[in-house]
């Protein structure tokens, strides 16, 4: 391609709405523009490289056996009503009306949908297992828009769905899409991590996130040093041992605290550490009312919350909830005297406390010498605390460390969490009707483009791997007005064509310090310039991620392209 002749608006400045260095980048060197908050326009050169992410994906997918379809974006609000999530998604789901005032949603995901359609179509145990996936653009109504393609409210996924008849099956493609799903991000070049994850708002139980490690990643990865142990700090379980004091227990005596609300207020107040206190969060889950309680130095996990009631919506009761329920303020709350309507659970370091402090349930008052069980009742110990940097490892192997991740993709064992819902079943070999099991399996394709753009970009501009850069070659005329200079150009700009690269060729009457910028800018794996010994038949070759350059004979150039692209 004609640089003269493509469209490539390169910034000198950062905008000034670009927060981190993804954005920064894919927005100067003019790969995207932002059309809306959370919604963008992929410039040429920004399509090139979605499109080279696709290939790899379809590779991938295709060779563990998925077929590929196209679903409509927008899905009729009965098939969510059948699953239920038409009421639970949230605020996140794009609802509209047509012109009949039927309801429809913009789809953020697609189960309804491939579940309806299976449902309609398959029938006999013959049929199945069946693995579908699509790459579409998806919509959610994202409350803060944010570091551009990371995370926006029009984006592109890959999503596949698979049904099965018992849960072997089930097994065998949800590792035949772990491993595809591996292969993808390899192949991109990307340093990841496969973590044990939670399933959110999709549902279902066995699932990993793929998480590709960066100092900006809205997610925590919590791994061992010891071993390849590795979860999102949310589903991460703490298998730490707590002793109980051997003191004598004191008295329960209520106190004044004046203004000390916070669990670093009271401990100072008192003088006593946070570990003899009890931290106490209402939350609602459900239709019910649940008074969650931590060690005061933790701090309450709500997917594990969320997963001792196999709860759909867990959230904190709001300040005005708190006081019609609990008749005091967040600060105040406590274990002592709680309603029954009340649930009360506890974290097991709680159950370890002895002669600790609580909320009193009244404005300006806690209660010491506070013992579990004696003053007050649990229905249940169990893990509810994140885990923490120093805790020992779930698999018994070294401690545990964090580091931050950007989610590209999620694998999920569904189960039947969808076919019962929307009666997707089949007939077995014995004529029985039986219901679906089913697996599903997501990429966030525009947000895979960011994640790379984020570990491969240095002070000078994005570096490419040679498996989805937009290019192969840059090649750089330095002089237009040089005739040995454009004529060799010329003819190398069609023998390495020929020869299979693909080359973006600079041939703007542009200063060669604007272009070299601009190279720079672009990231394109090997710069080739033809410059002042273009008569004698002797190019520059710059690699753009080592910055190595050397000076070649053309005669030896399509040989050094290629050796240089398959180190990138």
């Amino acid at each position: 391609m004609r640089q003269s002749q493509s469209f490539i608006p390169t910034l000198r400045e950062i905008p000034a709405d670009a927060e981190v260095k993804s954005h920064q980048l894919l927005l100067r060197a003019g790969f995207i523009r932002q059309s809306a908050s959370g919604v963008y326009t992929f410039l040429p050169l920004g399509q090139r490289v979605l499109q080279k992410v696709e290939a790899i994906i379809r590779e991938e997918m295709n060779r563990a056996g998925a077929i590929e379809l196209l679903m409509p974006a927008l899905q009729q609000a009965e098939l969510w009503q059948e699953s239920g999530r038409w009421y639970s998604y949230g605020p996140e789901l794009m609802r509209l009306k047509d012109r009949h005032e039927r309801d429809f949603a913009l789809g953020p995901t697609h189960e309804e949908v491939i579940t309806a359609l299976v449902r309609d179509e398959v029938r006999t145990y013959k049929k199945l297992p069946l693995t579908l996936y699509q790459i579409q653009t998806k919509f959610r109504d994202e409350k803060r828009p944010r570091f551009g393609l990371l995370r926006g409210r029009e984006f592109i996924m890959k999503d596949a769905y698979s049904f099965h008849t018992s849960k072997e099956s089930l097994d065998d493609v949800y590792n035949k899409m772990y491993e595809a799903y591996s292969n993808i991000f390899r192949r991109c070049g990307l340093n990841f991590r496969a973590v044990i994850a939670d399933s959110g708002a999709i549902g279902g139980k066995d699932t990993h996130e793929f998480m590709v490690l960066s100092e900006i990643g809205e997610d925590t990865i919590a791994y061992s040093d010891a071993s390849d142990y590795a979860a999102n700090i949310e589903m991460a379980p703490v298998v730490t041992t707590y002793e109980k004091s051997e003191e004598l227990l004191r008295p329960l005596e209520k106190v004044h605290t004046p203004e000390q609300k916070t669990i670093e207020e009271v401990s100072a107040f008192l003088q006593v550490s946070k570990e003899k206190c009890i931290k106490s969060l209402l939350f609602k889950v459900d239709d019910r009312y649940v008074l969650v309680l931590v060690r005061g130095d933790h701090e309450a996990n709500d997917v594990k919350v969320k997963n001792v009631f196999e709860a759909s919506i867990v959230e904190l009761a709001s300040p005005e909830e708190t006081k019609e329920v609990m008749r005091c303020s967040i600060g105040s709350l406590g274990p002592i005297g709680v309603d029954e309507s009340v649930t009360v659970i506890a974290d097991y370091a709680v159950q370890a406390i002895v002669n600790g402090v609580c909320g009193a349930n009244e404005e300006g008052y806690h209660y010491v010498g506070v013992n579990p069980d004696r003053d007050f009742n649990v229905s249940q110990y169990t893990d509810l605390r994140f885990i923490q940097e120093g805790d020992p490892s779930p698999d018994g192997k070294g401690t545990i460390r964090f580091a931050r991740g950007i989610e590209v993709g999620h694998v999920f064992k569904l189960g039947t969490r969808y076919s019962e819902a929307m009666n997707a079943t089949y007939l077995d070999e014995n004529g029985r009707i039986q219901t679906m099991i089913m697996g599903c399996y997501g990429i966030g394709v525009s947000r895979l483009l960011a994640a790379i753009a984020e570990q491969f970009g240095d002070e000078n501009g994005l570096v490419w791997p040679a498996a989805v850069a937009p290019f192969h070659v840059h090649l750089i005329l330095v002089n237009q007005k040089a005739d040995e200079q454009r004529e060799l150009a010329e003819e190398w700009y069609e023998k390495l064509g020929q020869a299979g690269f693909e080359v973006l060729y600079d041939d703007r009457p542009e200063r060669p310090g604007v272009k070299f910028a601009d190279s720079d800018l672009i990231g394109i794996p090997v710069r080739v310039t033809v410059g002042k010994r273009a008569s004698e038949g002797i190019v520059e070759v710059k690699v753009r991620q080592t910055r190595e350059s050397m000076e070649v004979h053309v005669n030896e150039l399509v040989e050094t392209v290629k050796r240089l692209l398959q180190s990138s």
